[in-house]
């Protein structure tokens, strides 16, 4: 059997990549809007669950030196400033769809948003 780094995939960068989808699913403009909001909602909360478990687990890893490698050969280390990296585009992403696509599309709908 094989143990070539290039077969496997990092579960922290392959969740990421999956909350990306649900994202886009928010950002499609062809699925209802309150499926919009759903899939925005889920992304969001997704987001928070990962860095309540996965960053808070790879920031404990490199405080600890920890140094053994994931099986696709990366360091806790890599892989947190890889998911830095991503995470930041998709914290982009969402504020942008919240700000410029889904909350102008509800208040055209009809739902108003008032502060608290």
């Amino acid at each position: 059997m094989s143990n070539k780094k290039s077969h496997y995939i990092n579960r922290e960068l392959s969740w990421l990549e999956f909350n990306q989808r649900v994202l886009d699913e928010a950002l499609d403009a062809g699925n209802p809007l309150l499926e919009r909001v759903k899939f925005f909602c889920i992304a969001n909360s997704n987001l928070d669950e990962f860095f309540e478990v996965r960053i808070a687990g790879l920031k404990q890893q490199i405080e600890s030196e920890v140094v053994e490698r994931s099986l696709d050969g990366r360091t806790a280390t890599e892989i947190f400033q890889t998911a830095e990296e991503r995470i930041h585009l998709m914290v982009d992403d969402l504020f942008r769809c919240w700000r410029e696509d889904l909350r102008p599309a509800l208040a055209r709908a009809g739902f108003r948003f008032h502060a608290i």
